[in-house]
């Protein structure tokens, strides 16, 4: 289960290195089940593989600011952009010129 969080200022959490150019501030985390919310920060030129994604949880996001191209459908997501992904669906792979910040939130499907 998730901790309990009262309203917190992001801005006092550190970014930590999530690997491949992409930051992250974790929000809230259950290890136990893979829940997850956090703040990502794709470094300008990152890029995500050449390979789709497909996850075994349910994912969604929202682009804060920065831009991120889906290479399978050509086409570039800005501020405002929202996916909701569930189990299995097939996405990407990204990259970024500018960079980018999403909110992402992982959870079961069950």
């Amino acid at each position: 289960m998730k901790a309990e969080h009262e309203f917190f200022t992001t801005g006092d959490l550190d970014w930590v290195d999530a690997g491949g150019g992409i930051a992250e501030k974790v929000l809230s985390a259950d290890a136990g089940d893979g829940t997850l919310t956090r703040l990502a920060h794709w470094a300008p030129g990152t890029a995500s593989g050449a390979e789709v994604i497909t996850h075994e949880y349910v994912e969604e996001v929202y682009l804060l600011e920065g831009e991120l191209t889906d290479l399978t459908l050509e086409r570039t997501f800005r501020p405002g952009d929202y996916a909701c992904r569930p189990p299995g669906m097939p996405h990407g792979p990204y990259r970024t010129t500018a960079g980018c910040t999403m909110l992402e939130t992982r959870y079961s499907a069950s």
